[in-house]
């Protein structure tokens, strides 16, 4: 409990039937609405998805190079172009070539196949794509210097393809990908001197893989360095990939510092930043700060969305003010975001932290009636909080409806059950339910059984000690 993972799927059919005939004990509360992600974006700028293959654009064949040897890459190459129209497609029949020798040889023996093809073929015109993928294999390989990196950029330079923005991105890329964080950090700076600087997507990806990689203190110096030497600053994406790296280290007074450095580079936070730090505070359970941050948005002016106001349920609700949170089911209504699944989920969560298990079942039954399906993570964080109520019967009741419904059971609630179950001495019944985890493949076998031989050893030892029947 405590936890909100992802909505999985909604149950088949309601549970009205646990609670049929029982008041409810909360108002009216409106249809609930799917809140829609926001998502960086991913693809380069400018990139074109590929063309459709027609007669002018015929498909190429496949080539696999299986061995390194240099003579016998020739060899092919000489074969493939007297035997196959596909060579008349110059350009991609070459770089296709190239690319797949580049899988398997040294990088010296690529450069030497890439100038053996432009000898022997002398309508083939290599482009910037062609040297790319030399760039790429060069930024793959093992080298513990950019010795390898700088001599293809150099290659490119003296066959007069300048490296652009396009060769930063796709030098920077691969090295991150390969574990050379710290090789792309050099490189980028060297290819600003070279009046080659990163484009916003670049620079972005790579401050996203040094929060992943390195320290706050070094993702700091080299905002500031590239700052202060390139005038190369972060832009409003790249405040949010540093604010939600700090809010998920639990940080938030950096996160705090972010955002008025944000505001001070002319950036106005959006409802994607407020959201973020608003997360991070729940993490903490601080639901004062959670508050603060949703009348600090608007203040500034930003729309809370729907993910604003289940965060802010949430916070609440974590943080031991579930009656606050109640309060803002009705303001989100207003506001055009009717509580959906996570909404509810959230406030059965604090409930049940509350000792409400009783509350939070009814106010299951009202979310039926709304016409808001309850998904996995309602119907677990539920059973949780009947079996920490010691209202075994009814969470038996509710894990049935489960069973029928082929939900799977969540590790913390798996486990509270087999202990109750257990304390009660229905022990064949917790058998049952480990039967039914590792059938719906809820855990892995080794998980189902080490909890309940776990529970089995704690039942051994309390019926030793009276606690148990």
């Amino acid at each position: 409990m405590g936890k909100l993972p992802p909505a999985v799927r909604a149950a088949p059919f309601q549970v009205s039937s646990v609670l049929r005939n029982r008041p409810s004990l909360l108002p009216e509360q409106p249809e609930a609405e799917t809140p829609q992600p926001r998502h960086f974006p991913k693809k380069f700028p400018g990139k074109k998805s590929p063309k459709t293959l027609t007669a002018q654009n015929p498909k190429l064949p496949a080539i696999t190079f299986t061995s390194p040897n240099l003579s016998a890459a020739k060899s092919l190459f000489n074969s493939l172009i007297s035997s196959t129209s596909a060579a008349a497609d110059g350009l991609r029949f070459h770089n296709s070539l190239l690319q797949s020798y580049a899988a398997t040889s040294t990088l010296d023996d690529s450069i030497s196949l890439l100038k053996y093809m432009i000898k022997t073929h002398p309508t083939f015109s290599p482009d910037w794509s062609t040297y790319h993928v030399l760039l790429s294999q060069s930024c793959k390989s093992d080298d513990s210097s950019l010795s390898s990196v700088r001599k293809i950029l150099d290659l490119m330079a003296t066959d007069g393809f300048t490296p652009d923005k396009a060769t930063t991105d796709i030098a920077i890329r691969t090295l991150c990908n390969n574990g050379r964080v710290d090789h792309a950090v050099e490189l980028v700076k060297e290819l600003c001197l070279k009046h080659s600087p990163p484009d916003s997507y670049t620079y972005n990806f790579l401050i996203k893989h040094l929060c992943r990689n390195r320290t706050l203190s070094t993702v700091n110096n080299f905002i500031k360095e590239m700052r202060e030497c390139f005038e190369i600053k972060p832009d409003l994406i790249a405040y949010t990939i540093l604010i939600d790296n700090v809010c998920n280290r639990k940080n938030l007074r950096e996160a705090t510092r972010l955002l008025q450095l944000l505001s001070e580079d002319g950036f106005k936070p959006d409802c994607y930043v407020y959201n973020t730090i608003m997360k991070g505070y729940c993490m903490l359970s601080q639901g004062s700060e959670v508050l603060w941050v949703y009348k600090k948005m608007k203040e500034e002016g930003v729309d809370p969305d729907l993910v604003t106001y289940n965060t802010l349920v949430f916070g609440l609700s974590k943080s031991g003010r579930v009656k606050e949170a109640k309060k803002f089911l009705g303001v989100m209504a207003e506001m055009g975001h009717f509580p959906d699944e996570v909404t509810y989920t959230s406030l059965m969560n604090g409930m049940c932290r509350e000792g409400n298990a009783l509350g939070a079942l009814q106010l299951l039954e009202e979310m039926e009636a709304k016409g808001c399906s309850p998904n996995s993570c309602t119907y677990n964080t539920l059973l949780h909080g009947l079996c920490k109520a010691k209202l075994l019967d009814r969470a038996i009741e509710l894990y049935s409806v489960m069973k029928a419904s082929d939900m799977q059971l969540e590790p913390g609630s798996y486990g509270t059950v087999l202990r109750a179950l257990c304390r009660n001495g229905r022990v064949a019944e917790a058998y049952e339910v480990f039967d039914y985890a590792v059938e719906s493949k809820s855990l892995k076998d080794f998980a189902a059984y080490s909890t309940l031989e776990t529970t089995l050893k704690w039942l051994k030892k309390a019926k030793e000690q009276g606690l148990a029947v």
